[in-house]
């Protein structure tokens, strides 16, 4: 449409709107003018008067009427008198240089436009010398070719292109592409590309130095801006590391034209062997919905996860319906410190559901008589033998911490602020369990504890009387059904149905707000023929939170506020070997200490790369209280999958205490382990271990829509003009007149333009017209 209106445009005015809005406007008439001017005034005044003396049949209006039609088409020719003309500077031929650049990545073989590859377009007008915009612009200047993925190569022939190049740089390709050409007269860079741009760094900074350098890009943009028919998981985030046997939950974002509402299977595969298949529903057209997926973590080792949705009918592109994730499967054994103020079932129960899990040591410090504990799972004699720990060093040894039906007098003020410690600069997990001396109840009111808490506490100690009791059904909160924690069946509709069935349980402590930012996993209503209420007291309805979390610092709290659980255990509905109580305390305590750092955490800024490209590494590295130290001596261990191994240096970040920092290159295809160990002053060695996918990537291929806005970016903020094939034929024209470069100024008349010609007939005709409705003539 915008070209069409462009032709009429061209066709009245004579020239194209872009050499209007590039020229300036002047008068080319000499000094004479102003007699001609004296002239036209001499003839035309005395015309105009003489409508004045007119009498007969005309009246007032029709004398004005004639008159004003006169003037108009007087002062139409008095302008063309003057010679009105356009001032336009041109590039002058073959004295300036134009680069060409061309997108030479994967996403230019789609074929989304009338089932031709985008890269058609490019050879059609480009790919040899006669090919005709190529042409047009070798008339004009002296043209570079190059072709572009990360970075920007000089090319003697477009038709050497592959396109085969995984992954786009476009800002890098111009600024290369920029300097290259800086010592010569440039008229502009024209962009043939789709707007892919992969590289995740802003162009703001090229484009700055673009419009310094008064160099305009004149884009083209290939491809269709909306697929019609495509499923495309854009992008997995999964934890990269989690325990053997544990649930890994992971994110993903799809997004689908042409299949709204459509049922499709996800499948989900661990090193190639199917591990889940579930149904998911697709969202409206252009609509990107976040789908979780939980699957069980069998293996241990760097594990390669594929989520994939299998090719609908009509999918104009396939490499997009598949990601992936390297996990790190540990199979150690996280330490759990569990505090209870009494004997009771609750602590029975839970023990004896972990006790056969490898991965978890349940450390039990019960409290049997004043300053008398009883130690369970310790790892020595000396462990615990005072009772709580009393340092931070001995507390910081665990991953998670359980305090269950003890009274907050029980610890010292020193130990409570440890504990807030523990999950706020240690990042541990930290659960409050219920019972007559918990929350509330117990005294945690105005405590450190309070704080960290995902609920409100509130109230004065009551621990010797039972001031509130409820018996709640348990349910699923929306939105976590593919928790970790739910997932206490063989998968997750089996669980959700599950937790339908579950026998009510019991709690001592009123927990009446939740914190904001908090998040509720389990929620509980009035049981059928229970009781809620202060003694004497039986509320008719009652609702409360189950189980409820939230992150403070690094670390995780969770509130936990039921005193039986046990009661899940002890179903007479269900059979005795069910494992419904065993998996949810055991997937609450992976869940608990998943997150947990080490003293040394490496990061990688992503668990995939491509061959030749450089990866950074950060190493954060504490000593035993977890304080950042920046004197450690770090090396990253780097070891691909064909045993080649080499040692990696690490320096300490200045800007930041306690990280350290390297980029190595993976020069062949596979799993790259990442070992950074530590050295400390005090003269012991940590580590941590990431992992690191290399293979050739079809990044090009997500995101694969035409990014036009990129595109128009570009031309805007540097002063060229955007494109489509359809507009693309007046880019040689549009290039000369980008006023870079050696030009000179062409003069341009606009008095024989054809809308002078129309206007001049129209007011004559008008005028006749007139008369002869009005019997003047």
């Amino acid at each position: 449409m915008a070209h069409w209106l462009e032709g009429i445009f061209e066709f009245l005015f004579k020239y194209r709107p872009t050499e209007f809005a590039k020229a300036s406007f002047a008068f080319g008439a000499p000094l004479s003018v102003a007699l001609l001017l004296l002239v036209v005034a001499a003839v035309g005044v005395p015309a105009v008067m003489s409508y004045a003396g007119v009498r007969g049949k005309s009246n007032r209006r029709d004398r004005w009427v004639l008159g004003t039609l006169r003037v108009c088409a007087l002062l139409v020719l008095m302008v063309c008198l003057f010679r009105p003309m356009l001032l336009l500077s041109a590039a002058v031929p073959q004295r300036n240089y134009v680069g060409v650049l061309v997108d030479d990545s994967r996403s230019m073989r789609i074929a989304d436009k009338a089932g031709k590859a985008r890269s058609d377009w490019v050879e059609h007008q480009f790919g040899g010398p006669d090919s005709v915009l190529l042409k047009k612009l070798r008339e004009k200047f002296i043209v570079r070719l190059f072709s572009f993925s990360s970075g920007a190569q000089r090319v003697d022939s477009l038709r050497d292109l592959t396109f085969n190049a995984s992954e786009t740089h476009v800002g890098a390709a111009i600024e290369q592409a920029r300097q290259e050409l800086d010592g010569v007269p440039l008229s502009g860079l024209v962009v043939l590309s789709d707007g892919a741009d992969n590289s995740r760094a802003p162009i703001s900074d090229e484009l700055l130095s673009l419009r310094a350098k008064s160099v305009p890009i004149f884009a083209v943009g290939l491809g269709a801006d909306k697929f019609d028919k495509d499923i495309e998981i854009r992008r997995v985030e999964a934890s990269h590391s989690v325990l053997k046997g544990g649930a890994l939950v992971a994110d993903l974002l799809v997004r689908q034209r042409g299949y709204s509402g459509e049922k499709v299977p996800l499948v989900v595969e661990d090193g190639g062997q199917i591990v889940s298949r579930d149904s998911i529903t697709l969202p409206k057209d252009g609509d990107v919905a976040p789908i979780r997926v939980t699957v069980s973590a069998r293996d241990a080792g760097a594990r390669q996860f594929t989520f994939r949705i299998p090719v609908q009918k009509d999918e104009q592109v396939e490499q997009n319906n598949v990601q992936q994730a390297v996990v790190n499967v540990r199979d150690g054994r996280e330490k759990i410190l569990y505090i209870e103020g009494e004997p009771r079932y609750e602590m029975r129960f839970i023990k004896a559901a972990v006790e056969a899990d490898s991965n978890l040591q349940l450390v039990v410090l019960q409290r049997t008589a004043e300053n008398k504990f009883l130690r369970i799972n310790v790892d020595s004699g000396g462990q615990l033998e005072g009772g709580f720990p009393k340092s931070r060093a001995e507390l910081f040894a665990y991953r998670a911490v359980m305090v269950g039906d003890i009274e907050a007098s029980f610890f010292t003020h020193d130990q409570l602020a440890m504990l807030a410690d523990f999950v706020n600069v240690r990042g541990g997990g930290l659960m409050l369990l219920g019972g007559r001396r918990a929350f509330g109840e117990g005294g945690y009111a105005g405590t450190p504890l309070a704080d960290v808490m995902p609920v409100v506490i509130s109230g004065e100690a009551v621990p010797d009387s039972l001031t509130f009791f409820a018996d709640l059904k348990v349910a699923l909160a929306p939105g976590a059904e593919n928790h970790a924690v739910s997932q206490i069946a063989a998968s997750p509709s089996a669980s959700k149905e599950r937790w339908k069935e579950l026998p009510p349980v019991s709690t001592t402590n009123r927990i009446r707000q939740v914190k904001p930012g908090a998040v509720t996993l389990i929620t509980g209503t009035l049981a059928p023929n229970g009781r809620a209420g202060d003694p004497g007291e039986h509320l008719r309805s009652y609702e409360q939170q189950v189980l409820v979390y939230q992150r403070y610092g690094r670390g995780l709290s969770v509130a936990f506020p039921i005193q039986d659980s046990w009661a899940w255990q002890m179903d007479p509905t269900s059979p005795a070997e069910d494992q419904t109580y065993s998996r949810f305390w055991r997937q609450t305590m992976r869940w608990l200490t998943s997150d947990v750092p080490n003293r040394v955490v490496v990061s990688l800024p992503t668990d995939q790369a491509n061959p030749k490209n450089p990866v950074a590494i950060r190493a954060s590295v504490s000593d035993s209280l977890f304080i950042p130290r920046n004197d450690a001596k770090v090396v990253a261990h780097l070891k691909s999958d064909n045993g080649t191994t080499r040692d990696l240096p690490l320096d300490w970040a200045i800007d930041r205490d306690g990280e350290y920092r390297g980029t190595f290159t993976p020069d062949q295809p596979g799993i790259y382990t990442v070992r950074v160990d530590a050295s400390v002053a005090d003269g012991t060695t940590v580590g941590d271990t990431a992992y690191l996918r290399v293979a050739d990537l079809n990044t090009e291929y997500y995101d694969a829509e035409m990014r036009a806005p990129l595109l128009q970016r570009m031309a805007k903020e540097t002063g060229g003009r955007f494109y489509t094939p359809a507009t693309a034929g007046t880019l040689a024209e549009d290039v000369a007149l980008s006023k870079h470069g050696v030009t000179v100024v062409n003069q341009m008349d606009l008095w024989d333009m054809p809308v002078v010609l129309l206007l001049l007939v129209s007011l004559l005709a008008a005028e006749w017209a007139y008369r002869k409705a009005r019997g003047l003539a």
